[in-house]
């Protein structure tokens, strides 16, 4: 498996890579130090999975992983952050990112992160999973949603946890991106939530996903 390094902190880039030498059939085949090298290395070299830091000079992560979604949309990306914050966690989901793990994670959930997003599934750090939870049932423990979903946005609503983006969800369903938009409106309006993060909250507080 090729993996891509991307991360304008050579120490990280260099410990990371140790770990990932340790395991079998996992190879960091790449390496680049801003969002600018990231793309031209794409362009030349395919890799399974890209690590991407978010906060980066030349070109931000978030912007970056637009850019290399729109060159190759079934690029595999797991972001890369200091930082346990939902925001974060929301704009590298909407940016195409099917992964988001903080930077003083272990082995073992970073190899966790690898296979879930190789098979074709989203992962989101466990730490910042939890935390997300605990304040998502803080802050939502009264409110109940304004009016019952309906099979449709049910459906839906298990594609955008899934790491799917609008586009990807209407070429699923055989429904435009703007349909997929007006859906996803009305779910965030009925289930309270602000983001992608608040609907995956929601969706594991009632049981429609398993963490």
């Amino acid at each position: 498996m090729d993996i891509l390094l991307v991360d304008d902190h050579t120490l990280f880039r260099n410990g990371l890579k140790m770990l990932l030498d340790t395991l079998s059939g996992y190879d960091v085949t790449g390496e680049a130090s801003n969002g600018k090298e990231f793309l031209e290395l794409i362009v030349k070299h395919d890799f399974d999975i890209v690590f991407l830091d978010i906060e980066m000079p030349e070109i931000s992560g978030i912007d970056a992983a637009k850019k290399a979604i729109e060159l190759k949309p079934d690029l595999k990306i797991i972001a890369l952050s200091m930082y346990g914050d939902e925001e974060y966690y929301d704009h590298m989901t909407g940016a195409g990112a099917k992964g988001y793990l903080l930077k003083n994670t272990n082995l073992q959930e970073v190899k966790a992160a690898i296979d879930t997003v190789m098979a074709g599934g989203n992962y989101v750090s466990q730490e910042l999973m939890q935390s997300m939870l605990r304040s998502y049932k803080s802050v939502k423990e009264t409110k109940e949603p304004e009016n019952e979903l309906s099979e449709r946005e049910i459906e839906i609503l298990l594609l955008i946890c899934s790491g799917l983006s609008n586009q990807e969800i209407g070429e699923s369903l055989f429904i435009s991106k703007r349909t997929v938009e007006k859906h996803r409106a009305n779910i965030l309006l009925k289930t309270n939530c602000r983001n992608t993060a608040g609907l995956v909250m929601f969706a594991i507080k009632n049981q429609l996903i398993e963490t």
